[in-house]
């Protein structure tokens, strides 16, 4: 798991420190550098997948991020010419990755690394292996990996059995797949349709008892929602995921449920670094505490804002504190001023 990230003179942050668990949620309003978090993380993940950052190198563009050129990725406050990343583990695992961004050519879009220090455990992280997804806003280009998810494991029981739901007719992925969909759109089949002449996978939904495939009526909601609740239930212990904006499309009594399995997953061993601006989101998690699907003790809150600071606009990074009834102090106002707070009721008290 990650532990912390520092941040230092990458786009809007001088010198900025950020700390995970579990499940962490980003929030604050638009462009207050939420992003840029999960930015840094992909390029680093990016550059490695591609043997740059081996070869002390850092990608500014590729598949996973693009950042644009050297001067873009620079913060505009940087007293100094390079770009920095600090990234420790809960294994002991420890980057840290200093690269220049002083350059003949500032439109470069590949920096090349000043100093490193780094264990050979870092790179055994989550952040850099197999056990790792990433969903960014438009989901559609990643439906053929989840096809491809539930064509290899659908009939398969899923690794962390305590995210079954409690209507699935298996603990197979594919059985929980449809259950928890169903919370979407009640009867939905889904099913990997195999062309062998293309060598390609494709998923087709049903309803009911009909035999045939819906694909007009499929709504965005579904679209959107399946590869992120696939990916979720075929996750194994260790794995992380970095989600941005998991509500698109989606009913907010889902955007709730579909947070308590976030949190559930992340009790049992998923780190999931989602970036949000749903109250439901937010208030899922805070039921889920309350039940005591997981500890307050596994959740950070991070919300980002603007600061004024000598004359100057900057980015203040606060942590609201969630205790073990899923209540949130509000010792700092501007948490609560992004979202139109959604009551809750919580008649159970919290257990110990």
């Amino acid at each position: 798991m990650i532990n912390s990230l520092r941040l230092l003179n990458f786009k809007a942050f001088e010198n900025q420190l950020i700390e995970f668990r579990g499940l962490t949620l980003l929030s604050g309003f638009n462009n207050t550098g939420k992003s840029s978090i999960l930015q840094a993380l992909l390029l680093l993940r990016q550059s490695y997948q591609h043997g740059m950052l081996q070869k002390d190198s850092l990608a500014l563009n590729g598949d996973l991020v693009n950042i644009g050129t050297a001067s873009d990725a620079l913060c505009e406050r940087a007293k100094e010419d390079y770009v920095g990343f600090e990234i420790s583990t809960n294994s002991n695992g420890k980057g840290i990755w200093n690269f220049s961004s002083e350059s003949a050519n500032q439109e470069a879009n590949v920096i090349n690394i000043t100093s490193k220090l780094v264990n050979d455990d870092i790179y055994q992280s989550s952040l850099f292996n197999d056990y790792f997804h990433y969903f960014y806003g438009e989901r559609i280009g990643v439906l053929e990996k989840t096809a491809y998810l539930l064509f290899k494991h659908g009939n398969k029981p899923i690794t962390i059995p305590k995210l079954s739901h409690s209507k699935a007719k298996s603990i197979n992925l594919i059985d929980q797949v449809e259950a928890w969909m169903g919370e979407i759109n009640p009867g939905i089949h889904i099913k990997v349709d195999s062309n062998p002449d293309t060598e390609s996978l494709s998923l087709e939904y049903y309803y009911g008892d009909s035999n045939s495939p819906k694909r007009s009526s499929v709504g965005l909601g579904i679209t959107y929602a399946l590869p992120i609740v696939v990916a979720v239930l075929a996750s194994q212990p260790g794995t992380l995921i970095l989600i941005e904006h998991p509500e698109v499309f989606l009913h907010a009594s889902f955007q709730a449920k579909i947070s308590g399995l976030f949190a559930l997953a992340a009790n049992y061993g998923v780190q999931l670094i989602i970036e949000t601006h749903s109250d439901h989101v937010l208030n899922g998690i805070r039921v889920a505490v309350h039940s005591g699907k997981i500890s307050h003790e596994d959740i950070q809150l991070l919300h980002f804002q603007h600061k004024s600071k000598q004359n100057q606009d900057v980015i203040e990074v606060v942590s609201p504190r969630i205790d073990r009834n899923g209540r949130i102090d509000r010792w700092d106002d501007g948490f609560f001023d992004q979202w139109e707070e959604t009551l809750i009721v919580l008649l159970e008290p919290a257990k110990p």
